[in-house]
């Protein structure tokens, strides 16, 4: 007589477990041919490449005016009607102010782009000063000396580098190129993403069979939340950044101050290492101007971290994405280190998705430990997703 499998057995799958390994062992197989062969993917790689940019520009804009065109709806404006409204009223918002502030904006960056060099120069003539008449002025000389010795060579080595400079020109050609298509093609693919959304998610369920449509549901709706609220709240916040740190700078008389509220509020979007990028031009600037200006500086700052912090980040942002700060840090570092700009910017919704996948993944585990298991040992409580 035939022995049953023990419930261990079970628990991993029994037979399945064999199909498993197999299946597992032929995707490995088909990534080391693709390892090898890979050269023939090159112009698929380009397209999608091509494509990326304009995709998550769309993807974000959607996010933000979904929500409109969803109220809209509710007004008895048909989709196509209120995306085409919303469209005209953004354009005439984005219009008058480009008009209204271009000129400001284009004289403050000009006077910054020429006169920053003046003001690092001058940063380190009293960094220098500082450093002779304190106490580590009898290390100074030394550590010069260091420097001498050491980097005597960067004018070689800057030759060096300088001799690619074609192959960067020829990189910002394409880099300008793509920004262009992007730029043209995104609003294109938001539109039908504001108009078809619902179909598309009906047809990715379709991909699947129906025994499944159910918990695929569940997981694109978790996406959903998880990423959209993200980025909705990011962005509001971001701007409210940058309006109040304009208001504090025109207050303290910092030069400059709309150019560098819009530098706070684009880098905003990162957590945690944007607020560090943004105060640093400001900082340079507040030092050549003088002592009594970076405390000014560090009082507006400090306020305004205040008010993001402890009112604007917990209305807005909530407890949605339930990262720890920590864990924020790490996935910035190593997303940024992989994938390096994009994945800065793109690392917490990513690490939101993969988080939904976990979740659900560990729910079934737990389902299926509690089936062969529960009796014996105990039971794991389950996680609802919808709550998620």
């Amino acid at each position: 007589m035939k022995k049953p499998p023990s419930p261990f057995m079970k628990f991993l799958g029994g037979r399945d477990l064999i199909f498993g390994l197999v299946i597992l062992i032929l995707i490995g197989i088909t990534i080391f041919i693709y390892n090898q062969i890979s050269f023939i993917f090159h112009p698929l790689m380009i397209i999608f490449t091509t494509i990326l940019a304009p995709v998550i520009l769309a993807f974000i804009a959607y996010y933000l005016l979904n929500p409109i065109i969803d109220l809209l709806e509710k007004f008895k404006i048909k989709r196509v009607w209120g995306i085409i409204i919303v469209a005209l009223i953004i354009t005439g918002i984005l219009t008058g102010l480009i008009l209204a502030t271009a000129p400001m904006i284009e004289r403050q960056i000009e006077d910054l782009i020429e006169s920053f060099p003046r003001y690092l120069s001058q940063m380190g003539d009293n960094i220098q000063s500082w450093l002779e008449h304190s106490i580590l002025g009898p290390y100074y000389d030394e550590g010069y000396q260091w420097v001498v010795q050491n980097l005597s060579d960067l004018p070689s080595r800057v030759g060096e580098y300088l001799g690619g400079a074609i192959e960067g020109f020829r990189n910002i050609a394409s880099t300008l190129t793509n920004a262009v298509i992007a730029l043209i093609t995104f609003p294109i693919i938001l539109f039908f993403l504001l108009k078809d959304g619902v179909k598309f998610k009906k047809y990715v369920l379709n991909l699947f069979p129906p025994k499944f449509h159910h918990d695929i549901n569940q997981i694109l709706k978790n996406m959903d939340n998880q990423v959209g609220s993200y980025i909705q709240g990011q962005i509001i916040v971001a701007l409210c950044i940058g309006i109040l740190l304009y208001i504090g700078y025109l207050i303290i008389g910092l030069d400059y101050a709309i150019v560098l509220a819009i530098v706070a509020a684009v880098t905003s979007v990162v957590p945690y290492l944007g607020p560090m990028i943004a105060i640093s031009p400001a900082i340079i600037i507040a030092i050549v101007t003088g002592p009594f200006m970076l405390v000014k500086l560090a009082v507006v700052w400090g306020a305004v971290q205040f008010l993001e912090g402890n009112f604007i980040s917990p209305n807005v942002m909530g407890k949605t994405m339930q990262i720890h700060p920590l864990t924020i840090v790490i996935v910035l570092l190593v997303a940024g280190n992989l994938f390096g700009l994009f994945g800065v910017i793109l690392g917490i919704p990513g690490y939101a998705i993969f988080k939904v996948l976990v979740v659900y993944l560990f729910d079934k585990f737990k389902e299926r430990y509690n089936q062969y298991f529960g009796e014996e040992y105990g039971y794991y409580q389950p996680t609802d997703m919808d709550e998620k």
